[in-house]
């Protein structure tokens, strides 16, 4: 049987068993394994703001991390000291049990940090990294997983050459989602209230770092966002909490929309007639299938568990972000077996 096997069929048994016949089973594995299982789970948490996000402290202790350190107002500029101090202060085999979640706001920052963390690795020291600002990638990997499964129960059509509208597109979900749309085949439009330069630069990094081209369109007044949604066929609501961005008449005035999502859960929501719980219901008076914010909170809390928990379960270093995170989605959107 293979370290991997073995490790995979503890896990297993201690998990049915209450770890009764845990002492036993550690002796049966080989020397270098239970050195992995035995070492402490540590995860240093890089925030790019003043504040380390309770929600994300509690996700990573609830999948099986016993320390968290915050490390606030962190930068690019910090992330190879940090990453090289967390390696070379435990053993080689320990490294698989050592972690590192980038958060903040800004998700082009959090990219780069987390390329900069993969480029500090002096193997055979390892770490594992996983960026998720804002929570923002693993929620954008639920909404687009969520809405091409009721897109395609409505139409029998995947995401490939759908017209999708990305409303909320300068915010971080707004940005991962409509990179994550396009990866699918999607045509995306992004939208943004404040005019086309806020969006030039995610433009430019769907193009320069993803091979994605993504459409930028000013979308302030309501003949704009009328005329916008008019020719969308999907339309992705990400913006800010508590402002409503399309009312129910913009929407039984598109004829060619077929879904909605928003991931707003504050009153009022980002879509009129969006309810929170909304998955595949047929908004009132249209024909539009709604997509709503804690459908979407369901699949992104387990997605952002489960890639904490594969933090842990990896014996080699992975490095995770929102193409991983919506890897995860979909599979648990579509009701496949979670693997860690």
């Amino acid at each position: 049987m293979r370290m991997d096997d073995q490790s995979n069929l503890l896990a297993e048994t201690t998990a049915t068993t209450g770890g009764s016949d845990e002492a036993e089973q550690q002796r049966e594995l080989p020397r270098k394994a239970r050195k992995q299982r035995q070492a402490t789970p540590i995860l240093h948490f890089l925030s790019t703001q003043a504040f380390a996000s309770p929600f994300d402290v509690n996700m990573a202790v609830d999948a099986g991390f016993k320390v968290v350190i915050p490390h606030t107002n962190a930068g690019l500029e910090h992330t190879t000291g940090l990453v090289q101090d967390a390696i070379f202060s435990r053993p080689v085999e320990a490294g698989c049990r050592t972690g590192l979640f980038i958060g903040g706001k800004d998700a082009l920052l959090a990219l780069d940090m987390l390329a900069a963390a993969q480029a500090a690795l002096v193997p055979p020291f390892q770490l594992s990294t996983f960026a998720d600002p804002g929570g923002s990638f693993t929620t954008a990997a639920a909404m687009v997983a969520l809405v091409e499964d009721v897109y395609r129960d409505r139409t029998g059509r995947t995401l490939k050459g759908a017209e999708v509208a990305v409303f909320g597109a300068t915010g971080v979900v707004g940005f991962a989602s409509s990179i994550i749309a396009a990866q699918c085949g999607a045509k995306v439009t992004m939208a943004s209230h404040i005019g086309v330069g806020a969006l030039e630069p995610f433009v430019r990094a769907g193009r320069d770092r993803f091979g994605v081209d993504l459409e930028p369109v000013a979308a302030g007044r309501a003949a704009d966002k009328g005329e916008l949604v008019s020719r969308a066929d999907i339309v992705l609501c990400a913006a800010a909490a508590g402002v409503r961005v399309l009312t129910g008449e913009v929407l039984t005035k598109a004829r060619r929309l077929a879904v909605a999502a928003d991931v707003n859960a504050v009153p009022p929501s980002g879509i009129e007639g969006v309810e929170l719980f909304d998955r595949g219901r047929v908004l009132d008076g249209s024909d539009v299938s709604s997509v709503g914010p804690l459908a979407i909170g369901d699949v992104k809390y387990k997605t952002q568990a489960a890639l904490f928990r594969s933090m842990l379960a990896s014996r080699e270093t992975v490095m995770l972000d929102f193409t991983h995170a919506f890897a995860k989605a979909r599979k648990l959107v579509r009701g496949r077996p979670e693997k860690t």
